[in-house]
């Protein structure tokens, strides 16, 4: 199983640590596991799954509807 700490999650998510982190408060994100008493990491399989069911920026209705 590989982890990612936060700096890979942000590269892999393309969002900011606090975007991250708001996304986990309203359920939208997967939860990091612990690695120790102060470190947590992602799984790579929890990070796919949650870009695999993320809409897509072309689905997404722009201002003009276009």
């Amino acid at each position: 199983m590989r982890f990612f700490r936060i700096r890979d999650v942000e590269k892999f998510s393309g969002l900011s640590r606090a975007s991250i982190y708001r996304l986990m408060r309203e359920g939208k994100f997967p939860r990091p596991v612990r690695l120790g008493e102060r470190a947590v990491a992602w799984t790579i399989d929890d990070l796919e799954i949650w870009a695999e069911n993320r809409p897509m920026a072309s689905s997404i209705p722009t201002k003009s509807g276009v």
